[in-house]
């Protein structure tokens, strides 16, 4: 007897969709680095350590905390999201965009409703590099980020009015309009020293030389005067001469020490802070938010430093888990929630870095600074602050947009500008909900619009009793009206409808049931429907649902000269 025949193995099912392997960039980075690259990397660390100094307590302050906890996240998160990033150069600390989401936390919640919020803020980031989601931050709209960008910029900016002009209000309130009123009663009790202060803080550091605005070529004596200066950040030179000010002529106005008693020497101990499932359920939104900015902020300032910097470009899962692992334990501390910083990964690629140690080296400076020098910070003016700030938020916004916007259609305006009324007027999360149903909106608008059925043009005259049609685009449920409104081109005498499909990209359910629909319409009237040269997924889809033994013998073709061939055949076999 012969053998039986071996039975064809079952074909492997597809692998499930694995989980993003933890590898922290710097555990490539760092191998095998020369000591060039090692002073480099520390160089620039401690000149970015110098640079987030001024900034770490203005971003505290202005979000309602105290300035150490500006100081505790840069320190904490700064190190982690080095050590454990996806990116070469990528630099974390607190970020003048979580300002207005920080303080409207606060206002509303409390602090310890805040560092809740952004422990499960840091859960969820971490998930969303585990699953691999870090792609999809990608899929936001330019303009929804111009939008908001443009709209927390405005926020940072009217936050600082109280502390620029030195007026003497209660807490000022999250809400936009509120807060507005509450500036303009108040305008009455401006501090001219204040004002002095901080106009002249403004004007320091929007004067004062860039490292990261530098020429890279060759310079004359000037231009080797101030590439020198640039090494001394701005806001640092303004916050000293400031400070100076203030004890030497014994200017009336509020400093950190007056305000919060000044900044403690030592990190504080690691506490969980109280939590409750009924508090963590009224912060889904704030969580939401947090998390949200944080991914969009961190990839979006690595893939600028990917362009500026000669390093392997920038995981975004190991990036969004970094950021989540920092926004988890920085909050343990007392610190506010983290992500990548554009001003200083900026600087830290000027400056040489090209590894995470440049990051671990800024932390450490941070740190060195807060053990050492932390009563110094006692007489830093919060006018001086405030000037800082509204440099930040002037940089922060992509102004020329808005003279561009004549140069885009109507949605991409619609989208822009909506989205930064809602974050100005209402809040972050609300601005890029709305964004996105917006963006979705115009994009299904616009694909419907480009789906088209029109008669095909043929060089010869067709059968008497066929008329063909010419599919293009997507059939999808957005233009599903086109193919309904078909039958009203049907003359009377016909008996076969050619749809041609070769041009159609795509066909989803809905537009599968608008051609069935059709099939039964012309069927009603002893009208055949035969559908030509459909492409790979149509035809799946057609086949898949059963469409294709309904339309019966002949319902599909390869070519229209085959349905035309049919049809003529058929009609003769009438006779």
């Amino acid at each position: 007897m012969p053998p039986p025949p071996e039975a064809t193995p079952a074909a492997a099912p597809p692998p499930a969709p694995r989980l993003h392997r933890f590898r922290p960039r710097a555990l490539d980075a760092l191998r095998g680095l020369d000591r060039r690259q090692v002073a480099a990397d520390v160089g620039a660390g401690i000149t970015v350590g110098i640079v987030a100094l001024p900034l770490a307590m203005a971003f505290a302050i202005a979000s309602g905390v105290e300035p150490e906890a500006g100081l505790v996240t840069a320190i904490i998160a700064g190190f982690l999201i080095a050590a454990l990033g996806g990116s070469n150069v990528q630099i974390g600390g607190p970020a003048g965009a979580f300002i207005v989401v920080v303080y409207g936390i606060v206002e509303r919640y409390g602090l310890p409703n805040l560092l809740i919020a952004t422990m499960l803020a840091g859960v969820l980031l971490l998930l969303m590099g585990l699953l691999r989601l870090g792609a999809l931050v990608r899929y936001v709209p330019v303009s929804i980020v111009i939008g908001f960008t443009n709209g927390i910029a405005v926020l940072i900016g009217l936050s600082q009015v109280k502390d620029f002009l030195g007026l003497e209000t209660p807490r000022l309130p999250a809400d936009f309009f509120a807060l507005i009123g509450t500036l303009a009663s108040h305008l009455g009790t401006v501090n001219p020293a204040a004002v002095a202060v901080a106009a002249g803080s403004l004007a320091v550091v929007a004067a004062w030389p860039k490292s990261y605005a530098m020429p890279v070529g060759p310079q004359g004596a000037l231009g080797r005067l101030r590439r020198w200066a640039a090494h001394l950040p701005g806001t640092v030179v303004a916050l000293v001469l400031s400070t100076l000010a203030v004890v030497l002529l014994h200017l009336p106005v509020e400093t950190i020490g007056s305000r919060f008693g000044g900044i403690p020497q030592t990190l504080p101990a690691l506490a969980l802070p109280e939590f409750s499932w009924s508090t963590a359920r009224q912060l889904l939104m704030p969580t939401l938010t947090i998390a949200l900015l944080g991914a969009i902020e961190s990839l979006l300032c690595a893939r600028v430093a990917d362009n500026m910097a000669d390093v392997p470009r920038h995981d975004p899962n190991q990036e969004l888990m970094a950021q989540g692992i920092a926004n988890v334990v920085t909050p343990l501390a007392g610190g506010i929630p983290a992500t990548g910083t554009i001003a200083r990964t900026v600087t830290n690629v000027r400056s040489g870095g090209r590894t995470p140690l440049a990051g671990m080296v800024h932390a450490a400076t941070l740190l060195a600074v807060m053990l050492l020098a932390a009563p110094l910070a006692l007489n830093v003016p919060l006018a001086a602050l405030a000037g800082i700030l509204m440099f930040v938020a002037w940089n922060m916004g992509e102004w020329r947009e808005f003279a561009r916007l004549r140069l885009f259609n109507l949605p991409y305006r619609v989208i822009l500008l909506g989205t930064f009324a809602l974050t100005v007027v209402f809040d972050l999360t609300v601005a890029v909900e709305v964004g996105l149903v917006l963006a979705c909106a115009f994009f299904i608008y616009r694909m419907g619009a480009l789906f088209r059925v029109q008669p095909l043009q043929t060089p010869d005259p067709l059968p008497a009793g066929v008329q063909v049609f010419e599919l293009f685009g997507s059939l999808f449920f957005g233009a599903v009206g086109k193919v309904e409104a078909l039958p009203a081109l049907v003359a009377a005498p016909t008996h076969t409808v050619v749809l041609e499909m070769h041009r159609m990209l795509l066909l989803d359910s809905s537009g599968l049931d608008a051609l069935e629909q059709l099939h039964r319409e012309l069927g009603r009237r002893g009208v055949a429907l035969v559908l030509a040269e459909a492409g790979e997924q149509p035809l799946s889809l057609i086949h898949r649902s059963g469409f294709a033994d309904r339309l019966g013998p002949g319902g599909m073709v390869p070519t229209v000269a085959d349905a035309l061939a049919r049809a003529r055949s058929a009609r003769e076999g009438e006779r």
